[in-house]
């Protein structure tokens, strides 16, 4: 599944280890922006460790799963690549 990732927050500390932990998962296409092809587990480790490691008086972090059919609709202005344009295979 397709889901794009923002965040705001507000310790350098906590966004520094967020940001790091989803370059894992995807391609960081903007500042405090991810987009992402997970499965679901992978959804479920990123829900997991955003409940022990943000703070959620000050901290948030939004997740938006985008169906198929709305990606193909993704416009972009400016720098960027789309998630779809990364066709690649790991042997």
């Amino acid at each position: 599944m397709n889901v794009l990732i923002s965040y705001d927050i507000t310790s350098n500390k906590r966004r520094g280890r967020l940001h790091r932990f989803l370059k894992e998962f995807g391609l960081n296409t903007q500042k405090s922006v991810f987009e992402c092809d997970l499965d679901t587990e992978g959804l479920s480790r990123i829900v997991s460790y955003c409940r022990g490691n943000i703070d959620p008086r000050t901290d948030s972090v939004r997740m938006y799963k985008i169906c198929s059919r709305c990606l193909r609709k993704v416009r972009i202005s400016g720098l960027g690549i789309k998630i779809t344009q990364l066709d690649f295979m790991i042997i």
